[in-house]
């Protein structure tokens, strides 16, 4: 509970629960009480110009007339780090705090959403000892860097997927520079940044799982081949995390002939459910979190009553 209007709200929870929508409702049901509110972008997939239907971004239209922040502002080259997010999004969010304006965060990139909400400092990087990582990485693999990083730190390990190469690459990075534990560099339940009210919408795996399939199926049927076609002479191969987004990944293999299309549909389905369960898994540590069911009748209502 809270008196201010302008205190941080987070909906979180993993992909396919509607958070989005319960954003928008839950702007319009603060504008009919007199207090501003606008969202802002936590989903890390959903920063790239072009990336639209894959991320199932809202369209201009979708959004209803309300104010988003941090869509599309990055290029498709772009590599995207939650310390650079941590750095762009907290201006924004004191902007709009000193405007009046209670910041929305909607998304579901857990370590993203950890960066902006907690108070913890990211490790330095070393672009040398990157570079030979990322190198490594072509050459032997994720499953074997993988196996590398649970030699290190088995914490990380066990909660980073280990196709992941991206995210092994990094904790390799942090292990070696700090000689720390790279779970140590992101406690569970580390100091917040400045007070806020995190809504979690959650699903049975059961329910959630045949969504997401039909998320993908319809991914393919509104043209996301076409999309990622249109962004390969923008760079969307080149781009370290644009290219290994779920679903433009896939795309790209089944442009390239690697997948059927029915291959790259499941696959993407597939993908996106183990991502869910890791979500579940990362966001059932923090306590703060008030779970509400993402299909309960009174949604609004129960979101409602715990930011006021």
């Amino acid at each position: 509970m809270f008196e201010v209007p302008n205190k941080v709200i987070a909906i979180v929870g993993p992909t396919g629960t509607g958070k989005s929508d319960l954003g928008l409702n839950l702007v319009e049901a603060l504008a009919k009480r007199g207090e501003k509110a606008e969202i802002v972008n936590i989903d890390s997939m959903q920063f790239y110009r072009g990336m639209d239907i894959g991320t199932a971004k809202l369209s201009v239209e979708e959004r209803r007339g309300i104010s988003h922040h941090l869509l599309d502002w990055l290029e498709i080259r772009d590599e995207s780090t939650a310390a650079e997010y941590q750095a762009v999004a907290r201006p924004v969010i004191e902007e709009l705090q000193g405007r009046g304006v209670t910041p929305i965060l909607v998304g579901g990139s857990m370590l993203y959403i950890a960066a902006v909400l907690n108070n913890f400092e990211f490790p330095a990087r070393d672009e040398a000892l990157r570079a030979q990582l990322e190198a490594d990485l072509i050459e032997v693999g994720s499953r074997e860097m993988h196996n590398r990083l649970a030699a290190l730190d088995a914490i990380a390990a066990s909660r980073i997927d280990s196709q992941n190469g991206r995210r092994i690459v990094r904790a390799i990075e942090i292990v070696t520079i700090t000689g720390e534990p790279f779970a140590a560099a992101l406690p569970d339940v580390p100091g917040e940044w400045q007070p806020s009210v995190q809504i979690g919408l959650k699903a049975e795996r059961e329910v959630l799982v045949p969504r997401l399939q039909q998320r993908a199926n319809n991914m393919w049927e509104r043209g996301l081949l076409d999309e990622v076609e249109a962004l390969i002479p923008l760079g969307v191969r080149e781009g370290k995390t644009s290219s290994r987004a779920i679903g433009y990944a896939q795309a790209l293999a089944q442009l390239d002939g690697k997948l059927t299309r029915d291959e790259a549909v499941e696959q993407t389905a597939l993908l996106t459910s183990r991502y869910a369960r890791r979500q579940m898994s990362w966001f059932r540590r923090d306590s703060r979190i008030n779970w509400l069911p993402f299909d309960q009748e009174n949604l609004l209502e129960s979101a409602l009553a715990l930011v006021n």
